[in-house]
């Protein structure tokens, strides 16, 4: 059977003779109880002049500061985190298009710049605006401060977890160890490094970095197989090199390098984000339950 497909980048000329009917006001596609109509109304009654006051200008004939904390939440709130998920979900998704009000389609820079540069420097400051509303119509009590106990790693993955404890531990040990090959090298091949009580990284590598000229100096050839001895001068270079990696390790998983390159008010502002976007849509499950008598959180008694 002959397929009728016409491999071109216009796919219009592949459309059947259905014609798509919207209606003119997509409002009446959204459920009155969407949770989308109760976002609206909440970022409408915040006072949003700190986000205002981080643009220098704003420009006509695009989304304001408001629309867009009004995308970002209910992009937070259905777990649509990524901007290039955001973009995509303002041209398809009529919930986005009614929190937009017939403004363009940001891109998806401008969903990172905004909460780069415009939400995160105030991001505490809505969220200590939030917190007063929910205790003023009576869903928090306002007796009790709480320390969220969340683990946030390095890593994204829960199998890559380790304690701090056990990374100083470890630590500790591996200086140690590195302190005295160090000073067997020195003694082994005549160098002297200049170092107070600790050795560091750099002294670690500059050892390194004499050793491979002491190398080519004296013309060694490196050899690796079975049957194949090594020198003493490629097992130093060898040793000091693994203990190098293994320090590496150990520093991405004590200063969080994947965590701070983010920088530390952007992870804050994304943690607040989370957390702001999943009261507002806990608050809409109680509506909706008619459970706006009771707390958002229950506190819970230890035995």
């Amino acid at each position: 059977m002959t397929k009728h497909i016409n491999l071109h980048k216009n796919y219009t000329s592949n459309r059947g003779n259905y014609q798509l009917k919207l209606p003119l006001n997509i409002e009446y596609m959204i459920p009155n109880n969407d949770s989308v109509r109760l976002l609206s109304q909440f970022v409408e009654e915040m006072d949003l002049t700190d986000l205002y006051s981080t643009y220098s200008r704003l420009r006509e004939n695009q989304a304001t500061p408001r629309q867009m904390l009004k995308i970002v939440f209910y992009s937070y709130m259905n777990r649509r985190y990524s901007s290039r998920e955001m973009e995509n979900s303002c041209k398809r998704d009529v919930n986005f298009m009614y929190l937009l009000e017939g403004s363009p389609v940001p891109d998806h820079s401008t969903f990172a710049r905004f909460r780069s540069l415009h939400l995160a420097p105030c991001s505490e400051i809505i969220m200590a605006e939030m917190t007063n509303f929910f205790y003023e119509i009576g869903e928090i009590l306002g007796d009790s401060i709480f320390i969220d106990g969340t683990k946030i790693e390095a890593c994204a993955n829960k199998y890559t977890f380790v304690w701090k404890k056990a990374v100083s531990k470890n630590l500790q040990k591996l200086l140690s160890e590195l302190a005295d090959l160090v000073a067997e090298c020195e003694e082994l091949y005549g160098i002297k490094l200049i170092y107070e009580n600790k050795v560091k990284i750099k002294h670690v590598k500059k050892l390194c970095k004499q050793l491979y000229s002491l190398k080519q100096k004296e013309n060694i050839q490196f050899v690796h197989g079975c049957g194949k001895r090594k020198t003493p001068i490629q097992r130093s270079i060898e040793k000091l090199e693994e203990y190098l990696g293994k320090l590496a390790e150990i520093k991405q998983g004590m200063r969080f390098r994947r965590y701070l390159s983010k920088g530390k008010r952007n992870v804050l502002a994304e943690s607040m984000l989370l957390a702001m976007a999943h009261n507002i849509k806990k608050l809409h499950n109680k509506i909706q339950a008619d459970r706006t008598g009771t707390h958002l959180f229950s506190l819970k008694k230890s035995a």
